[in-house]
């Protein structure tokens, strides 16, 4: 098969596009035909040594958990799938080497659920990591209950706009920040935006005198900083972005994998509660390009590779 991978750490320069072996599958996964892979900024992370602390690379690694696409073949075990269906899935496993920058790749069906009806394999390869951040970080660590304010930094990225729409789904009022030129942009989805830089925590007190519920940090730095003075008594702190959370009296998330939450967003995107705004669309063996793309972090929405 077709494949994107790199066979030492470093950054877009050491992607490689050829072929490589077709992945075995074992009993409990299934081989997806790969249609879109969404660009994260852990696959360049993970590629540069980063996560080297945490997982073990298996080179060649081809990076990529985010995948859209067709099933292929299902493991003997993988009774959830057949051939033909539409799937789409957070692939991470416990090391790096088997990614979804390829033509195929083996899933595990504890990664997978099937792919909203109504969106395109661009848009649905776009939603398992960014919407199950948002989706775990409100529903699981936040708790995020109707009728409590919620801030969101960095409300207009892949996992800030999936957030937001996640939040007032749940009857939250959300107040995100992010650069003025998205300021329409988040009003549409229903947040109330607020610039980054000096004076933020007197422009979010104007917005919530009282203090808000909780804050969903994806930025981390100075935002993160002056987040536990916007809180109300008892609200939560979350950061996935910025351990220094736990000095701060908050939590730091990491997403799982989770079947289940896998299904109940892309339920949620077939309601149409959710949706995917795709920025950018590039072929896989310009995979480096995507990726530097995406490291330059003023994008709104989704980068995305596709397979032909």
């Amino acid at each position: 098969m077709k494949a994107v991978s790199y066979r030492a750490y470093g950054g877009p320069e050491v992607l490689a596009y050829g072929d490589l072996p077709e992945p075995k599958v074992a009993p409990d996964a299934v081989l997806v035909r790969v249609r879109a892979a969404a660009v994260n900024p852990i696959d360049w992370k993970a590629q540069a040594g980063l996560m080297d602390g945490l997982m073990d690379p298996v080179f060649p690694v081809v990076p990529g958990w985010d995948v859209s696409g067709v099933v292929v073949r299902p493991g003997v075990d993988a009774v959830e799938y057949e051939e033909g269906d539409e799937v789409i899935g957070y692939v991470r496993e416990e090391f790096l080497s088997r990614g979804t920058f390829a033509e195929y790749v083996a899933a595990p069906v504890r990664t997978l659920a099937r792919k909203p009806a109504n969106l395109s394999f661009e848009q649905a390869a776009g939603l398992p990591l960014a919407g199950l951040t948002g989706y775990q970080a409100l529903v699981k660590a936040i708790r995020l209950g109707k009728g409590e304010t919620v801030l969101v930094h960095a409300a207009a990225g892949g996992v800030g706009s999936m957030a937001v729409q996640i939040a007032v789904h749940l009857g939250a009022r959300v107040i995100g920040t992010a650069s003025e030129r998205n300021h329409d942009y988040l009003r549409s989805l229903g947040a109330e935006p607020v610039v980054y830089g000096d004076g933020l925590a007197q422009r979010v007190t104007a917005l919530a005198p009282d203090g808000v519920d909780a804050v969903l940090d994806l930025v981390g730095g100075e935002a993160l900083t002056v987040s536990p003075d916007l809180l109300a008594v008892g609200g939560r702190l979350v950061s996935v972005t910025d351990p220094a959370v736990l000095g701060l009296g908050g939590r730091f998330f990491w997403v799982r994998p989770d079947p289940a939450d896998l299904a109940a967003l892309s339920e949620l995107a077939e309601r149409g509660v959710v949706g995917v705004e795709v920025a950018a669309s590039f072929p896989l063996e310009r995979a480096a390009d995507a990726q530097r793309l995406n490291a330059e972090g003023h994008t709104r929405g989704k980068i995305v590779v596709t397979v032909d």
